[in-house]
């Protein structure tokens, strides 16, 4: 058996790397992992999950948001090659005084991660409901040629006397 030197890449090593490629595309947001569950044991790679992730919206302080989504595991998921189910839930939350950075525009999207190593995202489009004056957030997926209708929705009611400002 050979054994391995300084100048040999280990495999684990050399997983992360993969792993960290197919992550790194282009436009993928990034969030902070809050934690997961296993939903099936894979013997080789690692298991299918279910994985929550937060982001704070990034033109309104004081409000984040919670995303849940399936991660496909096995030797394609570690290596980021599979492409993740369209399940998705967003839940987002006043988590502080709420300020903005600016005028909003009417629907903006707020956070984006790849869910296949090419084609496939999901999405989170936050939306301005002027007359409830209320924040809403749609989680969805998108592929380049079909997408999802799975969808999940979320609302944010801001104190009337704070009015959204509108672009």
């Amino acid at each position: 058996m050979k054994s391995l030197t300084a100048s040999q890449p280990s495999r684990g090593a050399l997983a992360a790397t993969l792993l960290a490629l197919g992550l790194a595309l282009p436009g993928a947001a990034a969030a902070e992992t809050v934690g997961h569950v296993d939903t099936a044991f894979k013997l080789i790679g690692r298991n299918h999950q279910v994985v929550v992730e937060a982001f704070d919206d990034p033109s309104v302080k004081g409000v984040s948001c919670y995303v849940s989504r399936a991660r496909t595991g096995g030797l394609k998921g570690t290596f980021g090659l599979a492409e993740d189910t369209a399940d998705a839930s967003v839940a987002c939350r006043q988590v502080g005084d709420i300020s903005f950075s600016g005028p909003l525009r009417e629907q903006e999207e707020v956070f984006s991660q790849s869910a296949s190593i090419l084609f496939k995202k999901v999405r989170i489009v936050r939306m301005v409901d002027p007359r409830r004056n209320t924040l809403v957030y749609l989680v969805y997926s998108d592929k380049l040629i079909e997408g999802s209708p799975q969808n999940s929705v979320t609302a944010v009611p801001v104190p009337a006397s704070l009015p959204i400002p509108l672009r």
